[in-house]
């Protein structure tokens, strides 16, 4: 059973930095993806950013490029997604997800077939 779990989530204040981690258990992926997926309050789940386990791509929403940094590790099965200068606008449920079907993943959430249960990220301003 693939079992995703996110940390790192928190309360912090604008211009802050946080990294959330999201530990894969259960399967080892050598193809395939991984990205970061957040829903606001009253808001859909939208794309962060996604790369592929094999490196080489990264990709990011607007809202987050040049902020935001995914990474991975293979070795440990991890992945990272390091957000500095937060804004309050950033605040919500931030979800790990996992895609064995997509080479580098999609901005689809029907790409991913697995996903984390979510860590909460709060901004205050």
């Amino acid at each position: 059973q693939v079992q995703l779990v996110e940390s790192g989530g928190g309360l912090v204040q604008a211009g802050d930095s946080l990294r959330l981690s999201c530990a894969i258990s259960g399967r080892t992926f050598s193809s395939g993806a991984v990205g970061w997926f957040r829903q606001a309050p009253g808001k859909e789940r939208e794309f962060v950013a996604r790369v592929p386990w094999s490196g080489g791509y990264t990709d990011y929403a607007d809202s987050v490029k040049g902020r935001f940094t995914i990474s991975r590790d293979n070795a440990k099965n991890t992945a990272y997604l390091q957000m500095n200068s937060l804004k309050p606008e950033d605040t919500a449920v931030y979800y790990c997800a996992a895609s064995s079907r997509y080479s580098s993943g999609s901005r689809s959430q029907q790409a991913w077939d697995y996903w984390g249960q979510g860590t909460q990220v709060t901004v205050s301003s």
